[in-house]
């Protein structure tokens, strides 16, 4: 499809900056294509959704993954160097962007620091050992594991979504407001921010109301800020991500589904590890492995009924995943009654909640 498709006007003052406070009193469009809108507030999921549902979370912790440094050991100058880790590949071995990237070389030694942090650990120290023409660089740290996690939670910032990073810095609050209540397995440089919308009160009156939950993992990357870039959908290329489900995680959300109830994934990331572990009949399986799934209009959902998500970006991946769930029409509708109706934008916004298109 041809990705202008996938294209809204959003005015700056529409990106939210900060989550609400409490996190379950934001906003949440309920959408029933193909065109029917209700304005409601997220604690009123319990009262939307029905006994014996199960909502899918992901249990991913943010990682404090954007690094500040220099480069050291070449040259009389020492530039800064603006690091943002996206895929871990061993203990001791990340894949990052970076900026400058024309600064580096395979070879250079970088030294991340943390300013007015106090740190147990001495210099970090990473080698580029190698780089690619698009300035992603794979970076040796001489820590490894828990050493080396450590001291990057220590000088590390929370990698806030562009569209708020340059609007303010990073700071302490959002090492809380970042991650959802569920985090639990380090991995993610981005928040799975449907989960960020769920306090420990609306989660015991979901429970009253006899809707489960179960955890999934997906630790997603940087790649989930990349705009696509191609004019048609078909050649863009999606970053993968490593996720899993226990066989007992499956086979509980097998039985639920058997007996009548909804599956509802909380957020794109749960949809898309849900619908990469599923079979043709929708039966869902144990799953330890990367994917790359990446969903458009015409693809035909298999392991979801319902899905509760934020509020897109223009030409996204995601907006084309949830145009795929609700149809493109019905989206564009909705979003353009959010912007009307005020509601707030991307990963600290609002909510809707999906029903899948006829």
């Amino acid at each position: 499809m041809r990705a202008d498709l996938f294209d809204f006007d959003l005015a700056a003052d529409r990106i939210a900056l900060r989550p609400a406070s409490p996190r379950d009193a934001a906003r949440l469009l309920v959408v029933r294509p193909p065109k029917v809108l209700e304005d409601r507030v997220v604690s009123d999921l319990p009262g939307l959704l029905r006994p014996g549902d199960c909502l899918v979370v992901n249990d991913s912790k943010v990682i404090a993954a954007r690094l500040q440094g220099r480069r050291i050991g070449r040259g009389a100058t020492e530039p800064a160097i603006e690091a943002t880790l996206h895929k871990r590949i061993d203990g001791s071995h990340w894949r990052a962007f970076v900026k400058p990237a024309k600064k580096l070389e395979v070879g250079d030694t970088l030294r991340f620091g943390a300013e007015g942090r106090v740190c147990f650990l001495d210099e970090l120290n990473a080698q580029v050992s190698h780089k690619d023409e698009d300035g992603d660089i794979t970076l040796s740290f001489t820590f490894h594991g828990p050493i080396l996690d450590q001291a990057i939670a220590e000088r590390g910032e929370m990698p806030l979504p562009p569209y708020i990073a340059s609007r303010r810095p990073p700071d302490e609050q959002d090492r809380a407001d970042y991650q959802t209540v569920f985090a639990h397995n380090e991995g993610s440089v981005a928040a799975p921010t449907a989960g960020l919308h769920f306090t420990d009160r609306l989660l015991m009156a979901l429970k009253a109301r006899g809707v489960a939950l179960h955890k999934v993992t997906l630790h997603v990357g940087a790649g989930t800020f990349l705009p696509v870039k191609a004019d048609d959908t078909e050649a863009h290329k999606m970053h993968a991500e490593f996720g899993t489900i226990s066989a007992e995680t499956a086979a509980a959300i097998n039985t639920a589904r058997a007996k009548g109830g909804r599956i509802v994934a909380v957020g794109s990331t749960a949809l898309r590890i849900l619908e990469s572990a599923s079979s043709e009949d929708g039966q869902l399986h144990a799953f330890s492995d990367e994917t790359a799934i990446f969903i458009t209009p015409g693809y035909k959902f298999r392991a979801v009924d319902l899905m509760l998500t934020n509020f897109h970006l223009p030409r996204s991946t995601l907006f084309m995943l949830v145009a795929a769930f609700s149809g493109l029409d019905t989206m564009k509708h909705a979003y353009a009654h959010a912007i009307e109706a005020g509601y707030r934008f991307y990963s600290y916004g609002d909510a809707c909640l999906l029903y899948p298109a006829a």
